[in-house]
């Protein structure tokens, strides 16, 4: 199987999801005993091309063009289209990042094909790649397959797959060959223009590798401070379950579950959360889940690696206290 993987970068930074796209097809192609080709967009890519050729694909393309510094929809998906009747493969694989949401449905319908857009895994079946989905805000699951001839096209979740697991070549780089595009002025029909900011406090919780998460067992607003404490001693990122966000405790984009932001951070510490699915599907991609509430029958505790049942009041002060010992 031919995987052509679409990374995403904005100026000359990579969005981390590229990556953990990137595990994911190196672990198809490892199945399918396939070649996987990587494709970085934009202008100015040269390095970026550079970096990902560390990484064991079989080729990169490195795609620029003037009308590619700025993302536009016309502009992304005309060009992808060309690179895409140029390479002729098997598979196309993207990031389910925002940019993809808005281009990547055009791209499709401009190829006359369908899209599995925002999958959570895949399986490998008696010759056949079965993609994952998550239904109704993550309380079921549906497997999904491609009809009808290649190419297909596929987006991965963010934090589906683990970044740190996309694996580099042991010596050498993948070689970068360079691929024109021809586009005109007049085919890009909209103009971009500031990036759109929520707020000047607004964090990227994708990007910490320790998560100390608050749920309704804080019980007011007072207690927060307890656990940003918590959180700044590790090392970490304080954020909540959404009911704590309704409630205006936390801000908006400190929000983890399926209306919030979905991480995948190394440690995530749960204090006084139930374990809503709607929560769960935003985290259960931490590398490690350690819960702490008084209810032993949360469903918390399902998912969690290390369970505390007791009372937050009496542990977090104390864990608090150890961690500022000196060591």
């Amino acid at each position: 199987m031919k995987i052509l993987l679409i990374t995403e970068q904005r100026d000359a930074q990579w969005n981390k999801v590229s990556f953990e796209t990137l595990a994911a097809a190196q672990q198809i192609v490892q199945q399918t005993k396939g070649t996987l080709t990587g494709v970085v967009i934009g202008k100015g890519i040269a390095a970026l091309a550079a970096d990902l050729s560390a990484y064991q694909l079989d080729e990169v393309l490195a795609v620029e063009h003037e009308l590619l510094e700025k993302y536009t929809p016309d502009g992304f998906a005309l060009a992808l289209r060309q690179i895409i009747e140029f390479s002729k493969p098997d598979l196309v694989l993207f990031p389910h990042s925002y940019q993809v949401r808005d281009f990547a449905p055009k791209l499709a319908a401009s190829l006359q094909k369908g899209m599995i857009g925002d999958c959570v895994a895949y399986r490998y079946e008696n010759g056949k790649l079965i993609f994952v989905r998550q239904m109704f805000q993550g309380r079921t699951s549906a497997d999904v397959v491609f009809t009808g001839e290649a190419p297909w096209i596929a987006s991965f979740q963010a934090s589906a797959f683990r970044a740190d697991l996309a694996a580099k070549h042991s010596s050498g780089t993948a070689p970068v060959k360079s691929v024109s595009v021809e586009l005109k002025p007049e085919q890009i029909r909209t103009k971009p223009l500031d990036l759109f900011r929520e707020a000047k406090q607004a964090v990227d919780l994708t990007q910490a590798p320790i998560l100390v998460s608050v749920g309704r067992g804080i019980k007011a607003p007072e207690n927060i401070p307890l656990a940003e404490k918590l959180a700044k001693l590790m090392g970490g990122e304080i954020c909540a379950s959404r009911p704590i966000c309704d409630e205006g405790w936390l801000p908006m984009d400190r929000q983890i579950g399926s209306s919030g932001q979905t991480v995948a951070p190394k440690l995530y510490l749960a204090l006084g959360i139930s374990g809503a699915i709607q929560h769960v599907v935003g985290m259960k991609g931490a590398r490690t889940i350690a819960a702490i509430n008084k209810d032993q029958n949360a469903p918390i505790f399902e998912v969690a690696d290390y369970g505390v049942v007791g009372d937050l009041f009496e542990i977090v002060p104390a864990l608090i206290e150890e961690l500022e010992k000196p060591h």
